[in-house]
């Protein structure tokens, strides 16, 4: 099992900047992929980025590609969001998942932390 807690939500200005934080524990995550992603409201959870925990490769969505940063904390099992320059539409709920390298889908979630923006 891995718990997944996420913070860092808050209310901020189009054009701000905000740091989200994932806290994981519960088992040894060399062999997982972390990923970050929203649920805006009435549309379907959307992938923003991953890394691999071990070796750090990144991948992210073209809608947040040049704006958004994802890293990992290894002494704190931490995984990091770096979102600047926001936008309205980057409002929605975040998640944090991770899933075992060999696997397609994300087994564990966070409970999900609201970002939200303001014209």
């Amino acid at each position: 099992q891995v718990q997944l807690v996420e913070s860092g939500g808050g209310s901020v200005q189009a054009g701000d900047s905000l740091r989200l934080s994932c806290a994981a524990s519960g088992r040894t995550l060399s062999s997982y992929i972390m990923g970050w992603f929203r649920r805006a409201p009435r549309k379907e959870r959307e992938f923003i980025a991953s890394i691999t925990w071990s070796g750090g490769l990144t991948v992210y969505a073209d809608s947040v590609k040049g704006r958004v940063t994802i890293s990992r904390d290894n002494a704190n099992n931490t995984v990091i969001l770096q979102m600047n320059s926001l936008k309205p539409a980057d409002t929605a709920v975040y998640f944090c998942a991770a899933r075992r390298l060999w696997r397609n889908e994300y087994g564990y979630w966070g409970q999900g932390t609201q970002v939200t923006v303001s014209s």
